[in-house]
């Protein structure tokens, strides 16, 4: 891979990683409203009601509980896979950059 090329590869890492970024802040931000609203209804009585598009429904507590916690444990697990990527990016970009580096100080040496 000639020089070009390997700068390149390094930019679509970075804005892949940006990608990467902005998903898991906004898995972040889910997370901690489905967090938030589990909490209300730890401290809430037994009515409980569950905005659907424009509509406000009264729903089972213990429904609404479950289906809060099923999604507390997809988003983890979604924020589990982007640290992943994010970690894999990294790694790529890191060596690229040391390749880069190398073959720029071995051509002022010539």
């Amino acid at each position: 891979m000639s020089y070009e090329q390997k700068i390149q590869e390094m930019q679509l890492l970075e804005q892949s990683l940006q990608n990467v970024l902005l998903q898991k802040q906004a898995f972040h931000m889910e997370l901690s409203e489905t967090q938030s609203a589990l909490k209300e209804i730890s401290a809430s009585g037994d009515e409980i009601f569950k905005i659907i598009g424009h509509l406000m429904i009264k729903s089972e507590k213990s429904m609404v509980k479950e289906e809060l916690e099923n999604k507390e444990k997809l988003l983890n697990l979604r924020l589990k896979t982007l640290e992943k990527q994010e970690s894999g990016l990294a790694g790529k970009m890191e060596k690229l950059r040391d390749d880069v580096i190398k073959e720029r100080q071995s051509a002022k040496k010539k």
